[in-house]
C-alpha cells in the first residue's frame, strides 16, 4: 500500500464508482429500449446521479487536501491535472462521435479539472474559506443566473437561464462548490487528526511526525472491514484506486454489450408504433405514402438519437418537440 494513503477514501471512491456504473446501466437500458426512456430522466434517478457527482467532487477535494498536507507538490498536482483534463478531452471526442448533437462539453471530468485550478488556491487559506466558498458556489445559480450567460461559450459556467442538451452536464457553478467543500472538510479532518501544525511538517520527518493517516484509515488486514473492502486488493479499494480508468472504459463496454444484446434479444419496438401512426396521420392530410414514410422514419430516428423527448412528460411540449423535428425532416425530403 502506498505510504500515507487513506484506505477509507479508496473505499468511498469505490462505492461511488459502483453507484456510477449502476446509474449508467439504467441510462443504457432506457437508451436501448429495454425500459421506458423516461425512467433515466425521472426525478429519483436524476437525484441519484447528482448524489454520485457530488460524492466524486467532494472526494476529489478531500484527496487534494490530503495529497498536499505536508506542502504543495506542484509537479504531482500538474501531472494529475493533465491526466484528468486529457481524459475529459477523450470523453468530449468520444461522445461527439456517438452523440454529435448532445456531446459532453462540460461533464464531471471537465468540472474536476477546472475546479482543481480554483481549489488549489484554498490550500493556502484558512480551512473555513473553502467551506464558505463552496456554499456560495451552490447558491450562485439561484442568485446570479442571467440570460447574459446563455451564449454557448459561457454556458459551462452554469449561470445561464437555459440548460444545454448534453449527455453529462456538471457546470462550474454549482458543482465546483462540491470540491471546495471537500477541500475544507479534508483540511479540517487533517488538523483534527494530526494537530494544527500538520501542514507545516517537513519531508525529512518520520512518517509518524509527518502526519501519516491513523491505522483505522489505512485498511490494516486485522481490521474487521467487510470483505469487498478488506485489504489492499479488495475490489472496492481497487475500484477506488482505478476510478478514472473505470469511468473511461465502462460505458464503451456497456454499449458494446447492449449492441450485441439488441441483435440477440431486441427490445419491444415502440418506434414502429409511432411510425405507423405518424404515416396514417400524414396520409390523412393528403401526402404521398413514400413521402410520409420517409419523414416519419426520419422523425423517429432523430428523436431517438438526440433524446429530444427525454424527461418531457407534458403532452403539449412533447408534441411541440416532435413538430420541430418533423419540420426539419420534411425540409430534408424536399
Amino acid at each position: 500500500m502506498t505510504a500515507g494513503r487513506w484506505g477509507a477514501l479508496d473505499v468511498a471512491r469505490g462505492l461511488a464508482v459502483l453507484a456510477m456504473v449502476a446509474f449508467h446501466l439504467t441510462w443504457d437500458l432506457g437508451h436501448f429500449g429495454y425500459i421506458a426512456a423516461s425512467i433515466p430522466w425521472s426525478a429519483p434517478v436524476k437525484a441519484f446521479g447528482h448524489a454520485i457527482a457530488f460524492s466524486f467532487l467532494f472526494i476529489a477535494g478531500v484527496s487534494l487536501a490530503l495529497a498536499h498536507r505536508n506542502g504543495m507538490q506542484w509537479r504531482a498536482f500538474w501531472r494529475r491535472f493533465a491526466i484528468v483534463a486529457g481524459a475529459a478531452g477523450l470523453v468530449s471526442v468520444g461522445t461527439y462521435i456517438v452523440f454529435p448533437s448532445a456531446f459532453v462539453f462540460f461533464g464531471i471530468l471537465h468540472c474536476i479539472a477546472a475546479a482543481s485550478l480554483l481549489a488549489v488556491g484554498f490550500l493556502f487559506l484558512p480551512w473555513p474559506a473553502a467551506l464558505v466558498a463552496g456554499a456560495l458556489f451552490f447558491a450562485a445559480p439561484h442568485v446570479l443566473a442571467s440570460p447574459a450567460f446563455n451564449s454557448s461559450w459561457l454556458q459551462w459556467l452554469g449561470l445561464s437561464t437555459t440548460e444545454p442538451y448534453t449527455q453529462d452536464w456538471r457546470p462550474f457553478f454549482p458543482w465546483a462548490g462540491a470540491m471546495l467543500i471537500g477541500v475544507g472538510a479534508g483540511r479540517l479532518i487533517i488538523r483534527r487528526l494530526y494537530g494544527e501544525k500538520a501542514e507545516d511538517q517537513k519531508p525529512e520527518q518520520t512518517s509518524a511526525e509527518a502526519g501519516q493517516p491513523p491505522a483505522w484509515l489505512t485498511r490494516q488486514a486485522s481490521q474487521p472491514i467487510p470483505f469487498p473492502a478488506r485489504g489492499e486488493k479488495g475490489w472496492l479499494s481497487l475500484a477506488g484506486r482505478n476510478s478514472l480508468l473505470i469511468y473511461l472504459v465502462h460505458q464503451p463496454v456497456l454499449f458494446a454489450v447492449f449492441t450485441g444484446l439488441v441483435m440477440l434479444a431486441p427490445p419491444p419496438d415502440a418506434a414502429s408504433d409511432f411510425i405507423a401512426e405518424c404515416v396514417r396521420s400524414c396520409r390523412a392530410e393528403g401526402a404521398e405514402e413514400g413521402f410520409c414514410h420517409n419523414a416519419c422514419v426520419c422523425t423517429a430516428e432523430e428523436a431517438t438519437r438526440s433524446h429530444a423527448l427525454a424527461g418531457i412528460t407534458d403532452d403539449a411540449e412533447r408534441g411541440k418537440r416532435l413538430r420541430e423535428i418533423a419540420g426539419k425532416c420534411i425540409a430534408s425530403q424536399k
